[in-house]
């Protein structure tokens, strides 16, 4: 029987995946059958998706880690393993915004705008890889790299080149290592979503302005949510797409086309 959706016996973790698009996604994945990990650096709100994921009856579990702590991202990685037995694929989701004109912009707010959305990506697919790679040589090849980027990585994003720039480089990223670790059986794609209705946009979703000048240019006519990501968290995580890697996947409703 055909279920090549069905994710029984694999073990996804998502990075800030305690709220917005990585809850989303942390939930699609606990009802497709994956055992499930959430790293977040806020503990009540870790909680509160463990006991959201905890009704799907798998295995779940969280951690508090920033992944801009290169530290932080192996202990949690080696915490994970050791914990689950095994991960088969990791979102790497974390991210925060750093809004600011280029003249007004100071190094510390792009250092750490990219601190979180580019090196705690890079943290925690090499340390994925590390444990990945290990399993190839010992038969198991196979496992899935996803990486939440934006459309800003994509299209000019007025005061956001920090943010936009580490989104560009995730791009990036991610396409290289589809392409030095294929041979592993590791795949690697990213996501890029557009305008989504989480708490970094939150001062976006309350101004009439945007509202009435932007939105209405997304073809779809609203805000995106988080469970639009659900089905593509499924897709890449399972073995339907064991032979898509090196690919963005643009979930915006049309705006960047329109």
């Amino acid at each position: 029987m055909y279920r090549p959706f069905d994710l029984t016996g694999k073990v996804a973790l998502v990075t800030g995946g305690n709220g917005g698009i990585g809850l989303g996604m942390a939930e699609a994945l606990a009802q497709a059958g994956a055992d499930v990990i959430i790293w977040g650096t806020n503990e009540a709100k870790n909680a509160a998706a463990g006991k959201t994921l905890a009704r799907y009856g798998k295995r779940v579990a969280s951690r508090k880690v920033n992944v801009a702590d290169e530290a932080e991202v192996v202990e949690g990685m080696e915490a994970a393993i050791s914990l689950m037995g095994r991960v088969d694929c990791v979102v790497a989701n974390a991210g925060i915004g750093g809004s600011s004109p280029i003249t007004e912009m100071s190094a510390e707010l792009f250092r750490k705008v990219h601190s979180v959305n580019e090196e705690g990506v890079f943290f925690t697919f090499r340390e994925a890889a590390k444990h990945m790679i290990e399993r190839a040589k010992d038969g198991d090849a196979g496992g899935s790299l996803v990486a939440v980027a934006s459309t800003a990585g994509i299209e000019g994003a007025g005061r956001n080149s920090a943010y936009g720039a580490s989104k560009g480089a995730v791009l990036s990223m991610v396409r290289a290592l589809a392409v030095e670790l294929a041979r592993h059986g590791i795949r690697a794609n990213s996501i890029a979503p557009g305008w989504i209705a989480t708490d970094m946009t939150e001062k976006a979703q309350e101004n009439t302005a945007f509202n009435e000048k932007v939105i209405p240019r997304v073809p779809m006519r609203r805000w995106g949510k988080p469970e639009d990501f659900g089905g593509i968290a499924v897709y890449l995580a399972s073995d339907a797409a064991a032979y898509h890697t090196g690919d963005t996947f643009v979930i915006d409703g049309g705006y960047v086309i329109f």
